[in-house]
């Protein structure tokens, strides 16, 4: 029996680390994802077990060696709006300090990438996956919503009443369990229903 993937988040700021962790499991809601304030939270059997670091600038600077071992598995989390810094150059970089749409879609970007059909993640863990039961026009509505439509301008879209709009949307959140638009961003990109470029 294969494990779940493991991405450890070595941050110092424990509200920044646990507002990303709850982020990056929406992404992947089969990653197991641990929290530490360096990498000497993490013991030396488990190092090679993680799929990603995604490390403040503060943590690399720290423990630039390790980090620079795995930069493939890095992910400087950089919070200075500026190009990244001469010391993390060739590693990937996600600028934190941005809107939460925009952090969205580089996460997205990130796990599309990477991991885009679950090509690179372990085959149980694709199966995991079970498809939520959506009828045609809550599709639709998703969509338009995850593209940035207002519910007025969806209801004009599609021809149907404001009210029949905030039924399909209200059905739609409760059947997947999702409470934000980020997050059924993060599903509708995932589940294939909408192009990352679209949002």
């Amino acid at each position: 029996m294969s494990h779940a993937p493991k991405i450890a988040i070595i941050h110092p700021d424990t509200l920044a680390a646990i507002g990303l962790k709850h982020m990056l499991q929406e992404v992947m809601p089969v990653v197991n994802v641990d929290l530490c304030r360096s990498v000497w939270e993490i013991p030396d059997a488990e190092i090679d077990d993680y799929i990603h670091y995604f490390a403040s600038t503060s943590a690399i600077t720290a423990d630039l060696h390790f980090f620079t071992e795995h930069r493939r598995k890095t992910i400087v989390l950089n919070s200075s709006p500026e190009a990244s810094p001469s010391p993390f150059t060739g590693f990937h970089c996600l600028n934190t300090s941005v809107p939460e749409k925009q952090l969205v879609r580089s996460l997205l970007a990130l796990e599309q990438a990477a991991h885009a059909d679950g090509r690179n993640l372990p085959p149980s863990v694709t199966a995991c996956n079970s498809e939520k039961h959506l009828s045609a026009r809550e599709i639709e509505v998703m969509t338009l919503i995850v593209k940035g439509l207002i519910n007025k301008e969806i209801a004009d879209r599609l021809n149907i009443s404001l009210t029949t709009t905030i039924t399909h949307r209200r059905n739609l959140m409760e059947k997947l369990n999702i409470k934000s638009v980020s997050a059924l961003t993060i599903y509708a990109v995932t589940h294939g229903y909408v192009d990352i470029g679209d949002i």
